[in-house]
């Protein structure tokens, strides 16, 4: 089996089109008159899965060149076939049965991909294992023919006649922006994607991502349709705006899935798939159930239940995550690969706490409660005023909503300017993001009591990621301004612009004298925020960082 996340995380159904039929559909459609098995058509490896589906895999180069259900051929736009990245070109390519199962293997390089079909299911299984960077395979793409799916969901990508940015950011006539990057969605928020329409429903399932890299609150792409037809992702290794380092080996099972319309059964979900058929297969880098363990954890205390709860396993070679229960922060997390692991507890996408969890084979490794210190969550630190909150994301904030499924230019942005005043709606008026030539030098107004202005305080300013360096520097009542900070570890991508706010949580401090505030209780004092950067172009491609929250400690 491959490994899982614990069954806590949440579910939910992406599609495309027509709304879901109510109910799970089952997978494996009603029986045909053909038999499960293969052949070769000299060109491709035919597989009929003796249900309703019928696919093609070239014996060259090991891509999917046709994927029929029912009858309809729902393979290929721009007359491109489904593959790893673009295609992996000249490859060695073999097939096998046993018993009811049927296994494809494609060997370039150093990278082994494989397809496999059970009898009687309309499914693709599918694995790959990448051992190294000699072979550029970051995903698999499933490209769809044009016509046989609407194209209405907000979060598709549509080719638009105007590009605004680099060659993947577009906006259409009616000034609203679209890009391949707008998913919207975290890695844990979904185990499937994909299209319905005609009493059909056409989905990839993803994996466990236990090889990808970036956790779980990770986004990159998901699909996107075009005039030409439209494509469904499983993304292996994702650049932008990473926060990790590649991770390599056996990704896998991801599944392509075609039902009667209804979602795909839940039974292919990451953390409940299992695939003990697959374990005499003999493909690389496989790991069955009994070669894995489990991590459970009794509880975790010192949370805000407010918030929820995330748990996070990681070393160099794997990731997990599960969620932790709301009612007393209980979590299990199964199927992970043997070995020691730093485990992190986030409040929202903010790690709150780290420690090290050894995992065996066959086994399960018991935590007692864990308790997170007072100290390691900034919101429990008493503040003369607070805007927004500590969670690791700019949620609340001015666009923050938006800007996971559009750029910032879109016209359903509010205005990215203007001036907050403490106690006047303060964190929806302040924007989510900051740009050294956008809206550098947005002004805070606050009042103090006169023994608050007698008193030095600490400023704090928390961040969630930045590009080219952007950090903020402050000046208080043009009184006192901060030295320059220097920049944190944040990913070199584009993030601000691609739909990401998710980097490298860090927080700003700046000690602010007594002698900078107005001892006048009746006038406000001003805080200046400005981003200073020696890097970036222009606009929102400028230096940059996202707002965690931002408080002055009592």
């Amino acid at each position: 089996m491959s490994g899982s996340h614990g069954r806590s995380v949440r579910r939910r159904t992406f599609v495309l089109g027509a709304t879901a039929a109510a109910g799970t559909a089952a997978l494996a459609g009603t029986a045909r008159a053909a038999a499960f098995g293969w052949s070769d058509d000299g060109s491709n490896y035919v597989v009929d899965t003796g249900a309703d589906l019928v696919f093609k895999v070239s014996k060259t180069n090991g891509d999917l060149t046709s994927l029929v259900h029912r009858g309809t051929e729902y393979q290929g736009y721009g007359g491109m076939n489904s593959h790893i990245e673009s295609g992996l070109g000249s490859s060695t390519v073999s097939i096998k049965q046993s018993g009811t199962t049927i296994l494809i293997s494609v060997a370039h390089g150093t990278l082994r991909h494989y397809y496999a079909a059970r009898s009687g299911e309309n499914n693709i299984y599918l694995w790959t294992d990448k051992a190294d960077t000699s072979v550029s395979a970051t995903r698999y793409i499933l490209r769809v023919k044009k016509g046989l799916f609407p194209n209405d969901e907000p979060d598709s990508y549509t080719y638009a006649p105007t590009t605004i940015e680099a060659s993947d950011v577009f906006a259409k006539s009616d000034g609203q922006t679209c890009s391949k990057h707008y998913s919207g969605l975290r890695v844990m928020d979904y185990d499937h994607i994909g299209w319905t329409g005609g009493g059909v429903g056409l989905w990839i399932v993803r994996s466990n991502h236990e090889k990808a890299s970036g956790g779980p609150f990770y986004r990159s792409l998901l699909r996107h349709q075009s005039a030409d037809g439209g494509g469904l992702y499983e993304i292996l290794y994702y650049g932008q705006n990473q926060t990790e380092a590649q991770r390599f080996g056996l990704q896998g099972p991801y599944v392509i899935a075609l039902t009667d319309g209804g979602a795909p059964s839940s039974s292919l979900f990451p953390g409940t798939l299992t695939t003990s058929w697959a374990d005499s297969l003999g493909m690389s880098g496989y790991v069955g159930a009994g070669g894995r363990g489990r991590v459970a954890g009794v509880g975790i205390s010192g949370r805000n239940t407010a918030y929820p709860y995330t748990v996070g396993l990681a070393n160099s070679a794997a990731q997990y995550w599960g969620s932790a229960r709301a009612s007393d922060g209980w979590f299990s997390i199964g199927g992970v690969l043997p070995g020691t692991y730093t485990l992190t507890v986030f409040k929202g996408e903010l790690a709150v706490y780290t420690g090290s969890v050894t995992v065996t084979a066959g086994g399960t490794t018991t935590l007692n409660t864990i308790a997170i210190p007072s100290s390691n969550d900034p919101g429990n630190a008493s503040a003369i005023w607070r805007i927004g909150d500590w969670n690791g994301t700019p949620a609340g904030f001015k666009n923050a909503g938006l800007m996971k499924y559009a750029h910032p230019s879109d016209v359903r942005a509010a205005p990215w300017t203007g001036n907050v005043v403490v106690g006047n709606d303060e964190t929806a008026s302040f924007p989510c993001y900051l740009w050294k030539d956008v809206n550098s030098g947005i002004l805070v107004y606050f009042k103090l009591t006169a023994a608050q202005a007698a008193a030095a305080h600490t400023l704090r300013i928390g961040v969630t990621t930045a590009y080219a360096n952007g950090r903020p520097q402050v000046t208080v009542n043009d009184a006192w301004t901060s030295a320059i900070p220097s920049p944190p570890t944040q990913p070199s991508t584009r993030s601000l612009t691609n739909g990401s706010y998710r980097g490298n949580n860090h927080t700003f401090t700046y000690s602010v004298p007594a002698s900078a505030w107005r001892t006048d209780t009746g006038q406000y004092n001003v805080l200046r925020i400005d981003v200073v950067s020696g890097s970036g172009t222009t606009g929102h491609l400028s230096a940059g960082t996202a707002i965690d929250a931002i408080d002055l400690l009592a």
